[in-house]
């Protein structure tokens, strides 16, 4: 029960206010990932940024289970297997890949034109479920339910043959 793994993958890429950015965005990722992606709407509004409430401002797609580790072995490939030590977190690690070029098997578009993208990876124990369900939800204690920098860092080696800096 101890044993972490993977919950989800989340593949991100902001294109901010403008619309050709954002289909884009939409195209590369379901390029890299091939999954279709839901469109990111802005909440607030921000005038300096020209953003409006309700407009696109991005794409990202959530993966689970096995397309999760297929896909997050080939983005660590894509960032030499290299994570920043401050990019985790309590239950989470976050890294980004300045060009989508970098990744294998993916070729320049330049209908496209050079994007990166962020990649936020999610852990989780087996039993989370007791907590996160609708239902009887019930409290875990906090040694069972937080992974630490330590864990994550051991299981990315373990598993990804990551590399930190």
């Amino acid at each position: 029960m101890k044993n972490i793994g993977i919950n989800k993958v989340v593949v991100n890429i902001g294109s901010g206010n403008e619309e050709k950015q954002a289909d884009a965005a939409r195209k590369l990722i379901e390029l890299v990932t091939g999954r279709k992606p839901a469109d990111e709407i802005s909440k607030n509004r921000r005038p300096a940024f020209k953003i409006t409430r309700g407009q696109r401002i991005g794409a990202f797609v959530t993966l689970r289970g096995k397309p999760a580790a297929e896909t997050l072995k080939k983005l660590l490939d894509a960032a030499d297997n290299k994570v920043k030590l401050s990019g985790i977190t309590t239950n989470s690690l976050s890294f980004g890949i300045r060009e989508y070029i970098d990744i294998r098997g993916v070729k320049y578009d330049p209908s496209i034109g050079m994007m990166g993208m962020n990649i936020n990876v999610s852990f989780s124990r087996k039993g989370q479920r007791v907590k996160n369900r609708k239902r009887l939800a019930e409290r875990i204690p906090d040694r069972h339910g937080k992974i630490g920098t330590d864990e994550i860092k051991e299981y990315m080696i373990r598993e990804f043959k990551a590399e930190f800096n």
